[in-house]
């Protein structure tokens, strides 16, 4: 019966730390073509005012060519939940987190409001990925439209 429960144990452990070593390897696959930032994403964000911070899930941007591909951090999934093109991104305001998203967002994070393809979402991320992406969404190549607000 001990024996049942220590090979039972030692399994979970085991099981445990290959889950943990999925996780950073993928995060490390995701990092290794590099510009990559913490950004965490609100799709179908509400209207402005809302600050109870639902909706918010934490991930990680990698710019790729004129697309940013959006991956979850607590995901198994090899590819990105969301890919945003550059062309299709419209900035419509910027502004810090008020209330509730404080707790849900990292922190000194910006949130950034967006339309894309007619859905509205927010990005929140840091003050140099915040700059990079900018300075991303405005390197378009020439006649590609691009509106930052």
């Amino acid at each position: 019966m001990i024996l049942t429960l220590l090979v039972c144990g030692l399994v979970l452990v085991v099981l445990l730390l290959v889950g943990l070593f999925v996780f950073g390897l993928r995060r490390r696959l995701i990092q290794r073509s590099g510009g990559t930032f913490d950004c965490s994403l609100r799709w179908n964000a509400p209207e402005k005012g809302d600050t109870s911070g639902k909706g918010w899930v934490y991930g990680v941007a990698r710019y790729n060519g004129d697309r940013i591909e959006w991956y979850r951090v607590f995901s198994y999934a090899p590819r990105p939940r969301r890919v945003l093109e550059r062309s299709a991104i419209e900035v419509v305001d910027r502004r810090a987190p008020d209330g509730e998203e404080e707790l849900a967002l990292l922190s000194d994070s910006i949130i950034l409001g967006c339309l894309h393809r007619g859905v509205r979402l927010e990005l929140a991320m840091g003050e140099d990925a915040l700059t990079g992406f900018l300075a991303w969404l405005e390197a378009a190549p020439p006649g590609q439209r691009v509106n930052v607000a």
